[in-house]
């Protein structure tokens, strides 16, 4: 085959783990109750990891590998070009993250809008990856990145309390409430917590160098070895993430350095078996339905969470009890429950959304619609 050829089957590869990210998240946040969820679609409670806590960073392990291709047009240097894109690209991002968790209360007081969120993480941690990676030559980046998770231990060990691992004791809590203030935080986990917030964005930047590390080895490996390359990679690095997590703890919420090593790991296994799969194998007939998520993903996941601010927030039904439900409620009672259930007409519903936003993706797909977010 030619280069060209295992060029194009590598990205087809990178298309379809970056498309499997976008509906697991369309799949895991639109159940149709958060009452009635089967366990591996739960995010693990504090401490811990589930399948579904894998997929905000596979996510953002994507975008890093990403990032090495498309910055190859600025030779991989930070310069003019290159920074104005970078910064574009972070404001938008950021704006539409903002724009989510304002719609639809535009008339009514910004004082406990959330500030941060997922496309807000997103935003920050590939900005700042691009920057580093763009800057520091690439031999150092994996020093960096080690120094950047061992400084973030060290912060939260040093400026926790007691139990500086844990949801009242971790140090993310006081510096956000201090740079964002409490009003502006997220309220899910009983106390204000941003899962998402600034402090803990330190290490999510380390999972998109990663991820632009991952990127060079594919570009410059040769075909038949990319896949072994990148096994080697993930075994070790989801060891080292779970032994390292006996002494810090694997956790979401405060994106422990750990967690970065056992969910980088992970992808790194995830994609070597897609590339086995489809560049080795030439396996790629199933590949089209997670392409189309794959090539419009931030669109895609960002409409799917207008959509459900619609149907939650704007869209309300009048029961046959006479009791007035948003149309989420009204979906998932008056047709998924009866038709499968409690826990299946939940999953159904959610897997009702990835269908609906498919059927999006694969409108703009045939029209060659891409849009750039």
């Amino acid at each position: 085959m030619t280069g060209q050829t295992n060029s194009s089957q590598r990205y087809l590869a990178l298309d379809v783990l970056r498309g499997m990210t976008v509906a697991l998240m369309i799949l895991v946040n639109n159940p149709g109750s958060w009452s009635h969820i089967y366990a591996p679609l739960k995010h693990a409670a504090w401490q811990g990891c589930t399948p579904t806590d894998l997929v905000f960073p596979f996510f953002l392990f994507v975008v890093g590998v990403s990032m090495f291709f498309s910055f190859a047009k600025y030779g991989n240097e930070l310069n003019k070009e290159s920074l104005l894109k970078i910064g574009k690209r972070v404001l938008l991002i950021f704006a539409i993250g903002l724009f989510l968790n304002s719609f639809p209360q535009w008339n009514q007081d910004f004082s406990k809008l959330r500030i941060m969120g997922v496309l807000q993480r997103i935003a920050l941690a590939y900005g700042l990856a691009a920057i580093i990676v763009l800057y520091v030559n690439r031999k150092y980046l994996p020093y960096l990145g080690a120094i950047i998770l061992l400084v973030y231990w060290g912060l939260v060990y040093s400026l926790g309390g007691s139990d500086p691992y844990s949801l009242a004791g971790n140090p993310a809590t006081p510096f956000d409430t201090a740079l964002l203030g409490e009003n502006h935080l997220y309220k899910g986990f009983g106390i204000p917590f941003d899962p998402e917030g600034v402090f803990s964005t330190l290490p999510a930047i380390v999972t998109v160098i990663i991820g632009y590390l991952v990127g060079a080895l594919i570009k410059e490996s040769r075909k038949t070895t990319i896949a072994r390359k990148l096994v080697n990679f993930g075994i070790i690095a989801v060891i080292a993430g779970w032994l390292w997590g006996m002494y810090f703890p694997i956790a979401k919420p405060i994106w422990t350095s750990s967690y970065v090593l056992y969910a980088a790991g992970y992808a790194s296994l995830l994609l070597a078996f897609l590339i086995w799969i489809i560049d080795l194998k030439g396996y790629t007939k199933w590949t089209s339905f997670f392409v189309v998520f794959g090539v419009n993903p931030l669109f895609i996941f960002a409409f799917s969470g207008l959509w459900a601010r619609i149907l939650g927030r704007m869209i309300h039904v009048t029961g046959v009890d006479g009791k007035v439900v948003n149309g989420s409620s009204w979906l998932y009672n008056e047709v998924f429950q009866p038709l499968a259930g409690d826990l299946n007409g939940s999953l159904l519903y959610a897997i009702s959304h990835v269908i609906l936003f498919w059927m999006l993706g694969y409108i703009l797909y045939k029209k060659k619609i891409f849009i750039k977010v």
